[in-house]
């Protein structure tokens, strides 16, 4: 699976990987062309809530994107009709590291109207 998100150490060493995948041909099915949209955002909120669970927990996690999508869906079995959208390794960190500083939320919102 590591090689399959090309050579992402983290994943080699995690003991568990969560595979996120979303099933477009289902959410296309019942809501048309913006199914395909809420199929990928299902997957990454469910990867999310993931995340915040693991963090929870005392885990470690570290959210992949970079990887090859058919290797990692023959590696998992998955049925031509899912695809892979995020890996999601988990574990007991090695280090905790200091909070990043963020950026500021006037640099994020906007208040006015468009």
């Amino acid at each position: 699976l590591a090689h399959a998100a090309l050579g992402q150490l983290q994943v080699a060493l995690a003991p568990v990987v969560l595979v996120f995948l979303e099933h477009r041909a289902r959410a296309a099915g019942r809501y048309g062309a913006r199914g395909e949209l809420y199929a990928l955002q299902d997957a990454t909120i469910a990867c999310t809530y993931a995340q915040l669970a693991a963090e929870a927990l005392g885990l470690g996690s570290c959210w992949i994107g970079a990887f090859d999508p058919r290797a990692v869906s023959a590696l998992v079995g998955a049925p031509e009709s899912l695809e892979p959208v995020a890996l999601l390794p988990l574990g007991h960190p090695d280090e905790h590291p200091a909070p990043v500083e963020r950026r500021p939320l006037a640099t994020l919102v906007h208040w006015g109207r468009y």
